[in-house]
């Protein structure tokens, strides 16, 4: 958000808004905190007290700075003077919760249940089926990763030129085909082609849907949204595994492998069915925005009263001002797209992005195959991945937010680091050969529960980004990054290492430490970099920083009034 953070009274939060207005603020109602989440709310809470926040629109000279661009989409329902209740604002934030978060997981579970199901596989014999090495899983798993990797960028921009409403479901009927076509495969070639197509088909989903979502939120409330939104790919996990556990006892009927039956009816009945159904309703259920919900389909008034599609563009505005410098039909330009790419305040992020996940994620990718080869069953191989699905969708929920309660990005982000570190340290010193399969499990399954930092590092680059274009780049740029940590952890468990992986587990241990220097690292470039900026903006009189605001020509994180979250 382009405006400084300055500390309100004795309050122990932070307020955003202008210094240059603090005078001029005209009445707002009742002075209230927010209370963000439901169970911070006391029988002193007034829901009737004015929610309007403050902002640099409530000070004329500021306000002229900050204005809407003349062809922005909502620029009908934008009112300065606009005021409304904090039960008018919970009631609306409810109504997109259900009409607009519902549906993007929804897509999600779709997404996810295309993804899971190879892992599934490997407890019905997929690899000597096709006899492929763990060497050829592996490269599989690069293949999509790259692939993914590659489609990210590209189809963000297709997303911005196109607008998400129509491109992410043309993603959802394109990807459901070729994932129902798994059952045919027949060797390397074809499960590498097929690898490669899904990616490139879902890349750019998940960054697509995050900058639909900010059109409707403000920034604490999309972290928690994008929790919400991750736990519904856990979800989808549990669903895979437990359609599984059932279709890979088909093996023998018609001579097929369960594995096929897995992919041709789990994707038959949870794509063609489902995901290809989902992408169908997504080109009637997804407005282009908040105040574009009029249609046949969503009805002649849509889903939103004037009195709702202000508040929503409103309250929104009021926080980042940022979010209407771009139509949400805008292509991004190549030189846009350059200046996108070499912004190196939200790298730090990037590089998150690209480690974070990584000593988690090969675990993970072989914990089916693991507890095959520790004799369990295919039916209870599947049955065994659920726990620790259900661990960590509450770790992942506690912690995003426990970053917004207590307003700590950075090392509430770490937090899954120090988790995961005791169970990779008796992964590498303990007799792993001679230790209980159950010890083993227990072990593995409270390792992969920790609490992920995705959907906190997710909104925290969002709000570093400052404009509509850099979020819609930075978006993909950090998940083409974490993509790119998909392919590195694909690659650390090796044939040669296997069954116990002793190389691999040093090397995961080694990335995990780092991680927690990284963590720190990126804390104090940022504090370092509000400290500079802050030097600058206070060594300013008042009239040299209307002066700034009016000729500026820093853009978006660049500019001195803004501060970088942590």
């Amino acid at each position: 958000m382009a405006t400084v953070h300055i500390q309100r009274g004795d309050s122990k939060k932070t307020v955003t808004e202008s210094t240059t207005s603090l005078n001029s603020i005209p009445p707002l109602g009742v002075p209230k905190e927010e209370k963000r989440f439901w169970f911070q709310r006391t029988n002193n809470f007034s829901y009737d007290a004015i929610a309007t926040q403050p902002s640099v629109f409530d000070d004329p000279q500021t306000a002229e700075k900050y204005q809407p661009r003349d062809d922005w989409e909502n620029l009908h329902r934008f009112d300065p003077k606009a005021r409304w209740t904090w039960s008018e604002e919970y009631a609306i934030i409810r109504k997109c919760d259900w009409r607009i978060t519902i549906w993007a997981c929804s897509m999600f579970m779709a997404l996810e249940l295309d993804r899971a199901n190879i892992a599934q596989a490997l407890t019905d014999n997929f690899l000597e089926d096709l006899h492929l090495t763990t060497n050829d899983y592996n490269l599989g798993n690069t293949v999509f990763k790259l692939s993914f990797l590659i489609a990210e960028l590209p189809s963000q921009l297709v997303s911005k030129w196109m607008g998400p409403d129509r491109w992410i479901p043309s993603q959802l009927v394109l990807w459901s085909i070729v994932a129902a076509g798994q059952f045919w495969l027949n060797g390397r070639a074809s499960f590498l082609a097929t690898r490669a197509l899904l990616g490139v088909l879902q890349g750019g989903f998940i960054p697509d849907v995050i900058l639909y979502l900010s059109y409707f939120y403000k920034h604490h409330e999309l972290s928690i949204r994008l929790a919400f939104f991750w736990t519904m790919m856990s979800v989808a996990d549990i669903i895979s595994a437990l359609l599984a556990a059932g279709f890979l006892q088909m093996r023998g009927v018609l001579d097929y492998a369960g594995w096929r039956w897995l992919f041709l009816i789990e994707e038959s009945t949870s794509c063609a069915l489902i995901t290809l159904v989902v992408g169908l309703f997504s080109f009637v259920l997804m407005p282009a925005g908040p105040c574009q919900t009029a249609s046949w389909f969503r009805g002649k008034n849509g889903w939103f009263t004037p009195r709702e599609e202000t508040i929503i563009v409103n309250r929104v505005l009021r926080e980042d001002p940022s979010k209407s410098d771009m139509h949400n039909r805008q292509p991004i330009t190549p030189r846009l797209l350059w200046k996108c790419l070499k912004d190196f305040d939200l790298w730090p992020l990037y590089i998150l992005g690209l480690t974070f996940q990584i000593p988690a994620t090969p675990e993970q990718q072989y914990l089916t195959l693991a507890l095959r080869q520790m004799n369990f069953d295919t039916f209870t191989s599947n049955l065994l991945s659920i726990p620790w699905t259900a661990i960590h969708i509450i770790t992942m929920l506690a912690n995003t937010y426990a970053a917004e309660i207590f307003g700590e990005l950075t090392l509430i982000s770490m937090v899954g680091q120090i988790w995961i570190l005791p169970f990779l340290i008796y992964l590498n010193v303990a007799d792993t050969a001679n230790a209980s399969r159950w010890t083993i499990w227990i072990i593995t399954t409270l390792l992969l529960g920790y609490p992920s930092a995705h959907p906190v590092q997710v909104g925290w680059n969002s709000r570093n980004a400052n404009t509509v274009r850099l979020r819609t780049v930075s978006a993909a740029c950090y998940n083409m990054f974490v993509q790119a940590g998909g392919i590195i952890s694909s690659n650390i468990y090796r044939t040669d290492d296997a069954p116990l992986y002793r190389r691999g587990n040093r090397q995961l241990l080694a990335i995990l430490v780092t991680n927690i220097v990284l963590y720190c690292l990126t804390k104090a470039y940022y504090i370092f970099r509000n400290k500079q900026r802050d030097r600058k903006w206070n060594a300013m009189t008042p009239k040299e920083k209307l002066d700034y605001l009016s000729t500026t020509t820093d853009e978006g994180n660049k500019r001195l009034d803004f501060r970088f979250e942590h």
